[in-house]
């Protein structure tokens, strides 16, 4: 009885360890995140935001927080040479569906990072201090504190038998 006690206390103490060390961790992206996350940011592919909920859990774990009507995963990866610290996704609580990355970068930096290994340019908004740079394909530059925000936003298509 000892042995039992002894070996399942040695089990949930390994179990807790391991919880603890991965929780401040994010996991290693997969090879297709930058294809996948990548194009989609760029609004070059679907944006469905119950897959993107379901590739960022398989890929990073669970999300970290849930706010301003989006899911946040922590990251560490990169996209377009630029470091990624977090992605969102949307939740159901909009009308519009979207994916988007926080980067490590200002956003002028951030485009130019985009531009040199993508070819997609970006236009100013406007001639503010923190402009919204867009592309043709939809997708935003926004300042985000000292980091920038790339994200694709689209409107949900209607529910079926609804058209």
């Amino acid at each position: 009885m000892a042995f039992w006690r002894t070996s399942l206390s040695w089990r949930g103490g390994a179990f807790l360890a391991a919880l603890l060390a991965s929780a401040g961790a994010a996991a290693a992206p997969p090879s297709t995140f930058g294809t996948i996350v990548g194009n989609a940011v760029l609004c070059l592919d679907e944006v469905d935001n119950a897959y993107f909920y379901d590739y960022l859990t398989t890929a990073f774990g669970p999300y970290y927080k849930h706010e301003g009507g989006a899911f946040w995963f922590k990251a560490d990866a990169a996209l377009w040479g630029a470091p990624v610290n977090d992605v969102i996704v949307s939740d159901d609580t909009s009308a519009l569906t979207f994916l988007g990355v926080v980067a490590d970068l200002a956003p002028d930096k951030l485009e130019e990072a985009i531009v040199a290994a993508s070819g997609l340019h970006f236009v100013k908004s406007d001639a503010s201090a923190f402009p919204v740079r867009e592309s043709r394909p939809g997708s935003k530059i926004v300042f985000f504190r000292s980091k920038s925000k790339v994200y694709c936003a689209k409107y949900k298509p209607l529910a079926p038998g609804l058209k």
